[in-house]
């Protein structure tokens, strides 16, 4: 199976491709090429025509699939006419040809006109990269129909996402994600489940920023990821929907709908699905005495169903008030609910290796989401050369509820003492405000000041209990995993930026940003109130040197913050497990970074390559620790995993990015990331042991590792007009200050078929084709060394079909030019 999965990847990876040229004998060979205004694709099946002065035709020609003609004619003078259905004909007059002449490459715009009464879907890249940031456009892949955000995000060049739901950039998770330009968490607390909620076919685009400038918000130490909803800009009444069913239960549909007119805009993205996502785990563990004798054995085998249902809806309006002024609104609710039952068994085994007992530990888990969110926003254009102030509002209620029940047994034994039964209650409730204005002004033609404000207010209470039943049917509470926990975070914001152009070659942006960050974690049931007040400037900088149209560099630099939030700090979560325990760290504090990140861009006629080498120093960067504390005979030590702030690290890498169209019919994507991670810092610990003792642990954790991941794309216009995409992602082994982390590599794929006279679309899809996308690794502890597997989701087959209406090529390919096109940004992202 690894070899059929290696072979894919390599296919992937490395193609090549062959050109030929054909000519016809004659006098005279006039030749050339015809290239898309739009989409700089060459065109395939052009008309090219020979006619004398007087309009006589003397002869022809079509263009082949590189958009190239050759045609053979007498020498003479010649009017040369250039035509394709949709597209404003071309004509060279009265051009002399007396020998073999290249006309070069002649660019065909789009006919408004003509374009108007034509029913057809334009294309567009999957991946468009620039200089700054990539923007992957959604709506040409397949692989993600049916999907959710997180789907979405696993196919993004230079992302990964974990079986646990967690984003990584470049290999950092260390990442903010926005949507629509706004903080994630606007839309609930639990930013793994609300990307895993919210369907992929609300989702236009996704823009990668790996160094943001002054502008943004400074949380991320590696980068933002920003995720646009759609929202149609199209004329009139327009829109689609798509419904989807699959095996494991994957059952939703889905609308986009949009209504405009020449002042109002109105739009609204509704939404239901309901999945059920199995998966499972196990962890095999060898358990050591002070002074590393095996004293026992533990197999861990669960297995778990995660079934939700979830509703979401936005529904918004613009109204351009005139042409200087125009005023957004939108609201957008959710709701997601669903149970998740695990069965978990422990096989116990004495240290020579024969069986002990098997313990069951059964937990029916049930949850439920409420989001709403309110945002509003206004424009004023003071003229037509980007003098703007932009101002937008918006206010957030999230409540989540968790509640589990757990019944734990030995099975086969009648003592009362080796069973018992627990549950857990969290309630959790979340408000933020965010207030943000922006302003813009154009000082000549190759200079701009940007300023602007930005207020955050978060208020989050957390009350988190587990109680036992006790032989009376009385719950008990059990004060080692129950906490009360209040958040309050007050960020205020001010920065101003700089960018011009010296020269023809050199442009250069200039930021500063001044946080200023007020924040509480209050563990009341502990009467421990942690208030953390600083502030900080932010700087960055940009510097571009074009070499040539198509061909660029730059070099930039910008100081991030990541502040711990949510399951960082929360004392307490789950008790899946009550041998392996996550507990948060109410005391983290927030880690610095300072990212240098250097660029090259290369265009070529089907090749776009992007390069860039990045340096990263994190302090008190946060990792995740695994410690275990002493057991009664008899018992098994419990092992706790928890962030820390843990010293220094050092973060270095190369990444990779190439889009290559060798036909018009197939499309290939490629990214590479290879990275270098340095930690250097110590870590202590106290706890007191069943003899009553207070012991000290000490560990190092200094090391070094190196590891990369690589992602492959490509897309093919298959005969009776077919599609198919298939995509392969690797990530290879990493070694950590605990252990090791195992490389895991999974491949999806789709087919795809427009029917109705190209209205709608019929998507199949396959993710995790091997059924190999699982987490792997070993940790090696003094006390304990285990090697564990995960896996989030099984092999999901899902079939779509997408209806769209009122929607002409005029319209889409406008609408995708808008949305697409042009950075919301001044140089530098």
């Amino acid at each position: 199976m690894k070899k059929i999965q290696s072979a894919l990847l390599i296919l992937l990876l490395l193609t090549s491709f062959t050109s030929f040229s054909q000519g016809k004998p004659g006098n005279v060979t006039i030749s050339g090429k015809l290239i898309d205004q739009e989409t700089k694709q060459p065109l395939e099946f052009a008309t090219v025509t020979i006619q004398t002065t007087d309009n006589n035709t003397v002869n022809g020609a079509m263009t082949d699939e590189k958009g190239s003609y050759s045609v053979q004619v007498p020498a003479g003078t010649y009017n040369i006419k250039f035509d394709f259905i949709s597209f404003k004909s071309q004509v060279i007059s009265n051009k002399t040809i007396t020998a073999d002449t290249d006309l070069g490459s002649v660019i065909m715009a789009p006919d408004a006109t003509l374009l108007k009464t034509v029913e057809i879907r334009a294309e567009r890249s999957t991946v468009d990269i620039k200089l700054d940031k990539k923007v992957y456009n959604v709506g040409q892949d397949m692989i993600v129909k049916g999907g959710t955000i997180s789907d979405v995000l696993d196919n993004v060049p230079s992302v990964t996402v974990d079986v646990e739901g967690n984003v990584s950039l470049r290999g950092n998770e260390s990442v903010t994600i926005m949507i629509d330009g706004k903080p994630s968490n606007l839309y609930g607390a639990n930013l793994a489940d609300v990307l895993r909620v919210l369907p992929a076919d609300s989702v236009d685009k996704i823009e990668v920023i790996t160094n943001p400038s002054a502008r943004y918000d400074a949380e991320g130490g590696g980068g933002i990821i920003n995720i646009i909803l759609k929202k149609g800009k199209a004329q009139g009444f327009n829109g689609s929907v798509t419904a989807n069913t699959g095996d494991p239960a994957n059952h939703g549909i889905m609308g986009n709908l949009n209504f405009r007119t020449e002042k109002f805009n109105f739009f609204t993205n509704l939404g239901y699905n309901y999945r059920n996502s199995p998966g499972n785990s196990m962890t095999d563990s060898e358990y050591f005495d002070g002074d590393g004798n095996t004293t026992s054995f533990i197999n861990e085998r669960r297995t778990n169903e995660r079934k939700r249902k979830g509703y979401n809806a936005t529904v918004g309006f613009e109204w351009d008030i005139d042409t200087t002024f125009s005023w957004t609104n939108s609201v957008s609710a959710r709701n997601s609910n669903g149970d998740n039952p695990t069965d978990t068994y422990y096989y116990n085994y004495f240290a020579d290796g024969t069986f002990n007992n098997t313990r069951y530990r059964y937990n029916l888990e049930d949850e439920e989401d409420r989001n709403f969110n309110y945002s509003t926003s206004f424009l004023k254009k003071f003229n037509g050369d980007g003098h703007e102030l932009k101002v937008d509002a918006t206010i957030s209620r999230s409540t989540d509820d968790e509640n589990s029940q757990i019944s734990d047994m030995i099975l086969g034994s009648t003592n009362p003492d080796d069973s018992s039964t627990e549950r857990t209650l969290n309630h959790e409730e979340e408000k933020r405000t965010l207030v943000q204005a922006d302003y813009v002004l154009p000082l000549g033609e190759e200079s701009r000041f940007e300023a602007g404000y930005r207020g955050s207010f978060t208020q989050m209470d957390t009350d988190a209990r587990a109680e036992i039943l006790d032989d009376a049917g009385v719950w008990q509470p059990n004060a080692n995993f129950s906490s009360m926990l209040e958040y309050n975070e007050y960020v205020n914001a001010f920065y101003a930026q700089y960018g011009s152009k010296f020269g023809e070659k050199f442009s250069y942006l200039l930021g500063l940003r001044w946080e200023d960050s007020n924040i509480d974690v209050n563990l009341l049931s502990a009467d421990d109130f942690n208030k953390k007040k600083y502030n900080n400037f932010f700087p960055s900088a940009f510097l571009t040197y074009e070499f040539s149209e198509g061909t660029s560099a730059n070099i930039s630099y910008s100081r991030r913050i990541n502040r711990p939030r949510g399951r960082f700090i929360n004392p307490f979560s789950s008790l899946q497990s009550n041998i392996n325990i996550f507990q948060g760290n109410p005391d983290l504090n927030p880690s610095m970074t300072d990212a240098f990140d250097i660029g090259y861009l290369k265009k070529w006629d089907k090749v776009t390559l992007s390069s860039s080498a990045y340096f990263n120093i994190t302090n008190d960067s946060f990792q995740f620790v695994r410690r275990t504390e002493d057991a009664l005979p008899g018992e098994t030590p419990v092992t706790y995993v928890s962030p820390i702030n843990l010293a220094k690290e050092y973060r270095f890498g190369f990444e990779l990015t190439a889009n290559y169209n060798p036909f018009r019919w197939w499309k290939l994507n490629a990214n590479f990331n290879f990275f270098r991670v340095e930690t250097d810092g110590d870590y202590s610990w106290t706890y007191t042991n069943t003899d009553g003792e207070v012991i000290t642990d000490y560990q190092n954790f200094d090391n070094t590792a190196y590891s990369w991941f690589t992602r492959a794309s490509s897309k093919m216009n298959l005969p009776w007009k077919i599609d198919w995409q298939i995509n392969g992602t690797y990530n290879a082994p990493q070694n950590t200050a605990q252990g090791r982390n195992l490389g895991i590599m999974h491949f999806n794929t789709a087919l795809s078929k427009d029917v109705l006279k190209e209205k709608a679309t019929v998507t199949l899809n396959v993710s995790d084709i091997f059924n190999s996308n699982k987490r792997k690794g070993y940790t090696n502890l003094p006390t304990v060394s285990s090697y564990s597997e995960w896996q989030w989701r099984q092999r999901q087959v899902t079939l779509s079909f997408t209806y769209r209406f009122n929607m002409n090529k005029q319209q889409r390919m406008k609408e995708e030019r808008q949305n697409g096109g042009g950075d919301d940004e001044y140089m530098g992202g």
